[in-house]
């Protein structure tokens, strides 16, 4: 009997602990229904017991992953390669970063190989959004490319034509000839919680159609990776944080809810090492739809600028040296304090002044200068926006109208766009000294050369020295807008890098 006893003894305990359990769970869940996911969960009317490995969120996800792998691709960058330039792997950490040092430092050593022509300089993922071949990514992903190839997860192979791109959000638009292809809508962006399930698909590491799950662990993140390392120009940086895994060659993919929705864009990662530690950050799909469309629509990114040169107050370091440098007595805090305005501000214009602290956009909280970059960066310029604000600690509000950068409140097209502006750079006089010590009779200086534009396609950074182009000495940016005003065709621009070399590349006038 004592035997039998001790044997049975285990089982009892188990019994015990699993109603223990069991119980701990209902009142758990009982104790307060309102922060119950109702996706997940039915209402205690119709309460049921809920196994511990949630067999519904995974049929959730086995819907997502079947609906979500087809319509996400693999993008393979070609491009001419110098011996100087990064392998593969940099393509991916110029954008996916090394932002604390750790292993940047260590692979300078190794000395960078030429890979054969007919090999991808880079390797990422893109989402296709339509049934006849458009296909969103990042702007890195395609930066730099003399072509484009494509691969669907069914291995099929298409050469994409790209059809615009905006470094200022890190998207890019791209399309191949095919009709009839799976795709993925978008969600609304602005509608997901934080500790919501989603699945992140893509091409990590080479691993075709990887699926990962995860949560959004944060909304409206800005980690100063578009303009410290992808010299945007004006970058929107707001977006959704995940712990699902995303690494190496994930950059394009998709973020998807468990409907397989489209939520984001996945875009970097935040890492000790350049792999997977737990941050992986996506553009929000609101801010990439509005993106493309633009693209498709007008051929360029529509941008409407409040006209405000801001202060975060809810970075502490930048109110700390904003108070040495004015002798100020600012606090830290929850908004974005005006410091001055832009020509042609249309905040101005509305009547905010220096000192003014906005706290709200179209109802919109702003705590901080993330949330002001993505609820205006979403507009276009005429669009008007209500402004919420602080002066002298009374509310106030008023109506922006947003303009462009030259004061517009117009669409406008690539026709409409100035020379420096097809070209993406800027031109300063050389002076004379210069051109007396190296020997130059004609020349500009390259400045606010922009990522990806034609100019940076050919080589030139800023402070380079562009002596001609077709042929003719430039020595002001008047001389540049002269040259190539209504100008169609090949491009030949002549120039000196900064260690004296000269070089005679072109492109074709966009």
């Amino acid at each position: 009997m004592k035997s039998t006893f001790k044997k049975l003894l285990p089982f009892a305990v188990v019994g015990v602990i699993s109603g223990a359990t069991t119980v701990g769970i209902q009142q758990y869940i009982g104790h307060d229904s309102s922060n119950v996911d109702q996706s997940y969960f039915t209402s205690s009317k119709n309460a049921s017991f809920v196994g511990m490995n949630t067999a519904a969120v995974g049929d959730d996800f086995v819907k997502a992953a079947k609906t979500t792998v087809p319509a996400v691709v693999t993008i393979k960058n070609y491009q001419t390669r110098s011996a100087n330039r990064a392998s593969d792997q940099d393509l991916f950490d110029y954008f996916f970063g090394d932002p604390f040092g750790g292993r940047g430092q260590q692979r300078q050593k190794q000395p960078q190989q030429q890979a054969p022509d007919n090999m991808p300089s880079g390797m990422g993922s893109g989402v296709i959004i339509s049934p006849d071949g458009y296909i969103i990514s990042n702007n890195h992903v395609v930066a730099g490319a003399n072509k484009l190839e494509v691969v669907l997860s069914n291995k099929k192979s298409y050469i994409a034509t790209l059809i615009g791109t905006d470094p200022n959000t890190d998207i890019s638009l791209l399309k191949i000839e095919e009709k009839g292809l799976p795709f993925l809508n978008f969600a609304n962006s602005d509608n997901i919680d934080i500790g919501q399930w989603v699945l992140a698909v893509g091409n990590p590491l080479g691993l075709n159609s990887t699926v990962t799950a995860g949560i959004i662990s944060a909304k409206g993140r800005g980690i100063g990776i578009l303009g410290g390392q992808g010299k945007a120009a004006n970058p929107i940086e707001s977006f959704i944080q995940t712990d699902a895994a995303i690494n190496p060659g994930n950059s394009g993919g998709a973020l998807v809810n468990v409907n397989g929705d489209l939520i984001g864009i996945n875009s970097a990662i935040s890492s000790t090492t350049g792999y997977y530690q737990g941050y992986g950050f996506a553009v929000p799909a609101n801010l990439a739809r509005k993106v493309v469309e633009d693209i498709k629509k007008f051929g360029i990114v529509q941008r409407g600028f409040l006209g405000v040169n801001s202060l975060d107050l809810s970075d502490q370091q930048q109110v700390t040296g904003y108070n040495q440098q004015e002798k100020a007595n600012l606090k830290v805090g929850s908004g974005v304090y005006i410091r001055g305005f832009s020509s042609n501000s249309g905040a101005q214009d509305a009547g905010l002044k220096a000192g003014d602290v906005i706290t709200k956009i179209d109802q919109m909280e702003i705590t901080d200068f993330a949330d002001l970059s993505i609820s205006i960066g979403s507009k276009r310029p005429g669009d008007k926006v209500q402004v919420t604000y602080l002066r002298n600690g009374k509310e106030n509000v008023t109506t922006v109208t947003l303009k462009d950068q030259n004061g517009g409140t117009t669409a406008r097209s690539k026709a409409d766009l100035s020379v420096t502006e097809k070209i993406g750079a800027e031109f300063e006089p050389l002076n004379d000294r210069f051109k007396t010590e190296y020997g130059l009779n004609s020349g500009v200086v390259t400045k606010n050369v922009t990522e990806g534009s034609e100019m940076a396609k050919i080589g030139i950074v800023d402070d380079y020295i562009v002596i001609e182009i077709n042929g003719k000495p430039v020595n002001s940016q008047k001389d540049v807008e002269k040259l190539l005003d209504k100008y169609q065709g090949n491009v030949q621009v002549k120039f000196v890098d900064n260690y004296g070399r000269i070089y005679t590349k072109g492109f074709k006038m966009p």
